[in-house]
């Protein structure tokens, strides 16, 4: 039976909110989720879920939001916006704590930052403690839990190792990465939340949470190196400072300067756990340890692809018309979409056909020569062609390509099994609207090292053109169709527009 403590989740939107979510809605909890744009969220939640509009700098909204609710997750905090974060945090501490104290809020489970105070914290850490001061204020219980670096793919932290470790392969070791830490994987972090709604104790408490071993951000990059099998020398150096070192991670890592900036700042603290009252109060969580951590982590990379939408993330960052492209993590992207008049059974297929003696619809001859060029590394070239010219299945062979995913008039996902120095995707999306149907076509590979990015750098004038060919024909080869399958009373042209030529992605 549904369990009925009602539930309120602040920044969904985020990397372990957004991971709360199923979660939470798979224990049957009532669930509600607060969000400045709540489209963001309607895709990411099942329909018993509620999502109400709200602002953590309008009061009003939030007692709205917290009307009724015996629980709230505080997952939010101003790490990524300018100088005043530290004020904006505080801010929207207070104004949730007050307005749950006006809703009578029972429990409010807060995320929180490792770091001994009287070891001078960095204004990051200093601020993710004085959070949770401040949600004490409001007479609720209060759960804070205090962490080190999350493991977990997609999470700000492992993203700027792996950045930093597939990138570069001799490294520059300034005196921060040797820092004692205590990494914890994302699973083990969404145990000790999901626990702490049910935990029977009465009082506030502050849980500091970590995995068994102690181990630096150094020693969580020769780690994960290793795992990767990537060969990397390091140049220890004692004079970079935190502000030179945050503008090179912003040069070579997803993570913007500034926010490189605040984080390098905070690791100058040491972030261990000094009491094991975590594991007392949750006896049934063990944390795995670091090595466990990051072998987790890559083993979900390619279901945590899977499950996400490029065409989301590259829209919801505008239109960005620039050679170099932007960047979302390691991941390289380039994507288009074309506007047709046909229907989405109709426009998905000449998609449905790609490949076999069908061939690409634009430059088959330069994929023949791909094919070539695959066979003599020792690859599996073009001669596989397709099983069936009209029907495909998950998990079957497209010339040199695997069908990943398949969704009928909808999407068609392919894995590449070419010889390649990293991995790559293509996908193609249809979607239907009241008058019009949108073709989205996204090329991604995930670069191994220097030698996949000049891959990548060194293919991407073809790529662009082939790729953008190809949409075109594929349009073309719809349209060409019984015209009874397009929308009445509309022509049936195309437009084809480019909204991102390149990008650095990553989940």
């Amino acid at each position: 039976m549904p369990n009925q403590r009602s539930i309120l989740l602040t920044g969904g939107t985020g990397y372990v909110g957004g991971r709360l979510i199923p979660l939470l809605e798979k224990h049957g909890y009532p669930l509600r989720c607060v969000a400045r744009q709540p489209q963001y969220l309607e895709s990411r939640v099942q329909s018993s879920t509620e999502i109400v509009q709200g602002d953590l700098f309008e009061l009003e909204s939030l007692r709205r939001a917290l009307d009724g609710i015996h629980t709230a997750f505080y997952m939010v905090h101003s790490l990524g916006t300018g100088q005043d974060f530290e004020k904006e945090d505080r801010t929207a501490a207070l104004n949730f704590a007050e307005a749950a104290r006006q809703a009578n809020v029972q429990r409010i489970i807060y995320l929180g930052g490792l770091g001994e105070s009287q070891n001078g914290l960095s204004p990051h850490l200093r601020s993710r403690q004085e959070v949770g001061d401040i949600l004490r204020q409001s007479g609720a219980q209060v759960i804070e839990f205090r962490a080190s670096i999350i493991i977990g793919s997609g999470s700000l932290s492992f993203e700027l190792i792996r950045s930093l470790v597939q990138k570069l392969p001799i490294m520059i070791w300034p005196q921060w990465v040797s820092t004692p830490a205590q990494p914890i994987a994302i699973e083990d972090v969404l145990a000790y939340l999901m626990a702490a709604i049910e935990y029977s104790d009465q009082e506030s408490c502050v849980f500091e949470i970590g995995g068994p071993d102690q181990v630096s951000y150094g020693g969580v990059m020769l780690a994960y190196a290793n795992q990767r099998g990537l060969k990397r020398w390091t140049i220890p150096v004692p004079f970079l400072s935190p502000r030179l070192s945050s503008l090179w991670l912003g040069l070579v890592t997803p993570v913007f300067a500034r926010i490189g900036r605040k984080l390098v700042e905070s690791l100058r603290n040491p972030t261990v756990v000094h009491n094991d009252e975590a594991l007392q109060a949750f006896p049934d969580i063990r944390p795995r340890n670091s090595h466990a951590a990051i072998a987790r982590a890559l083993a979900k990379e390619d279901q945590e692809f899977a499950e996400t939408r490029w065409s989301d993330a590259i829209s919801s960052a505008g239109s960005p018309k620039s050679w170099g492209g932007v960047r979302f993590g390691n991941r390289l992207v380039d994507s288009r979409t074309a506007t047709t008049h046909v229907s989405a059974a109709r426009a998905f297929e000449p998609i449905r056909r790609i490949g076999g003696n069908t061939g690409w619809y634009f430059a088959t001859w330069l994929w023949k020569i791909r094919g070539y060029m695959d066979l003599l590394v020792g690859g599996v070239g073009m001669r596989r062609g397709r099983r069936n010219p009209n029907t495909l299945t998950v998990g079957e062979t497209l010339d040199f390509w695997r069908v990943q995913a398949y969704e009928p008039n909808r999407r068609l996902r392919l894995d590449a099994e070419m010889k390649l120095p990293g991995r790559a995707w293509l996908e193609f999306e249809v979607t239907e609207s009241a008058s019009s149907t949108t073709i989205r076509q996204t090329a991604v590979f995930d670069p191994v090292g220097l030698l996949g990015l000049m891959y990548w750098y060194g293919i991407y004038p073809l790529h662009r053109l082939v790729f953008a060919g190809m949409l075109r024909e594929i349009v073309r080869a719809a349209e060409r169709t019984n015209p009874q399958n397009a929308f009445p009373d509309k022509p049936t042209t195309a437009n084809l527009g480019e909204d991102v030529t390149h990008a650095n992605t990553n989940s």
